[in-house]
């Protein structure tokens, strides 16, 4: 493992390298696709990318917290969190295994 992230550049770049758009141009796509999807999570709904996963907004209920260093008991506030589900192709290609085209 190289323990490298990937930018929103090195995605630009990618575009760039083999879809054969101006860099200027694979900038704005990969942002207008980001820029979608944060927009569909933002209003609650599910982003599914076949053979990818699911990126899942879930409501979380108020509950008691307590501070680690006091002991102290404090509410933890409603809100929304978002979670991401590997589809099984995903979850197989990370793990080296043959890969099908089955989600």
């Amino acid at each position: 493992m190289t323990g490298r992230t990937v930018t929103r550049a090195d995605l630009c770049e990618a575009v760039y390298q083999k879809v054969g758009l101006s860099r200027t141009e694979s900038a704005e796509l990969v942002e207008q696709v980001l820029r979608e999807m944060c927009d569909c999570l933002a209003r609650g709904e599910t982003v599914k990318l076949s053979s990818f996963g699911s990126f899942v907004v879930r409501e979380k209920g108020e509950r008691i917290g307590r501070n680690p260093k006091t002991g102290v008991e404090v509410p933890i506030e409603p809100r929304r969190v978002m979670v991401f589900k590997p589809s099984n192709v995903l979850k197989a290609r990370i793990n080296g295994e043959a890969v099908t085209a089955e989600d």
